[in-house]
């Protein structure tokens, strides 16, 4: 039996048709796991549906209206790149019940995963790039609503740039510079690392995407990574430990919300760089490790995966439950 929870509904299915979101993902990331006897039937827990009071925690009154009554505009429904229907908000408003009590179970059993959500191209008043509400956002403002938590970062590792996330949180920043590059001495090709000045805030944004790839416009998070394409294990590696360490040193937080994407993998049909299968799940130990060592309950979600085989994405996500059983099971 694993050491924490893993949020999950077959009703995470997006019906979104013929796509390259593998909808189907979840449920085979559910089955893939039992199968194989990395968890069993006692290990996963069905969220319920965010009520409407928790979505408007991040998104605006005639944004919900326009979801619920269906009534987003041809370019509204164009941007969101699926198909609206009844059903796919449905499912939407579980992947965020299931982020919330992911969310809420990590504080008490120091990681919990949602198999679902991660969805960070969500605006507050639009959805972009497949997501249409930010689960995340909501479980982060519902905990501080609730008083269970006051600062949380988010470490986003899809291959694109979190916008969603940046906006939302808008604020929080560390001061200008670069980050730190002495213990990377053989990155080769440079990300550039933004790091803004502003006023202390209550919720940090990493992000660490390549630079050539959707969105167009990146909004700054707190630290965003812009890495070059192609780059490979070894480099990723060492800009997520910059990253992490420089944001660590600069803010506390009380919840780590990662965004734990499987398209950085080389073969993905929307990434441009060359991770492996094993970089991505040492990827994952390395967050694992950072927040265990420092005591930060972590909520994970899956996001973005596009593998040319649909197998690759799965056992890509199922990799990050098996790392973070071995970390956390010690």
């Amino acid at each position: 039996m694993l050491p924490f929870k893993l949020v999950y509904s077959d009703d995470y299915y997006l019906p979104i048709g013929a796509h390259v979101f593998p909808a189907e993902k979840y449920e085979r990331i559910h089955k893939h796991l039992i199968e194989t006897g990395v968890a069993e039937t006692a290990d996963f827990v069905t969220p319920q549906p965010a009520s409407d009071l928790d979505i408007l925690l991040v998104h605006t009154p005639q944004y919900v209206q326009k979801l619920k009554a269906g009534t987003l505009s041809a370019r509204e429904e164009l941007e969101m790149e699926i198909p609206y229907s009844p059903e796919l908000v449905r499912a939407f408003w579980l992947a965020a019940g299931g982020s919330i009590l992911a969310a809420e179970l990590s504080l008490k059993d120091r990681i919990a995963f949602n198999i679902g959500g991660g969805f960070h191209h969500a605006f507050p008043d639009h959805g972009e790039g497949f997501c249409m509400i930010h689960d995340v956002a909501v479980a982060i403002r519902r905990l501080q609503r609730d008083d269970k938590i006051r600062h949380a970062m988010t470490v986003d590792c899809d291959v694109h740039q979190g916008n969603g996330t940046a906006a939302i949180f808008a604020g929080v920043r560390v001061p200008s510079g670069s980050l730190p590059s002495h213990s990377s001495p053989t990155l080769g090709p440079s990300p550039s690392a933004k790091m803004r000045n502003a006023h202390a805030g209550e919720v940090f944004t990493i992000s660490l995407h390549q630079e050539n790839n959707y969105p167009a416009l990146k909004p700054p998070s707190s630290i965003d990574v812009d890495l070059p394409d192609e780059i490979g294990d070894d480099d990723y590696l060492a800009w997520l430990d910059n990253a992490l360490s420089s944001g660590l040193r600069q803010f506390e937080p009380e919840l780590l919300c990662y965004i734990a994407g499987a398209d950085p993998y080389r073969e993905d049909q929307l990434g441009g760089l060359s991770l492996t299968i094993d970089g991505l799940k040492r990827r994952d130990e390395l967050v694992f490790r950072v927040a265990r060592a420092r005591s930060i309950p972590v909520m994970v979600t899956f996001a973005g995966g596009y593998a040319q085989k649909v197998e690759d994405t799965v056992t890509i996500h199922c990799n990050t439950v098996i790392a973070a059983k071995e970390v956390f099971a010690k």
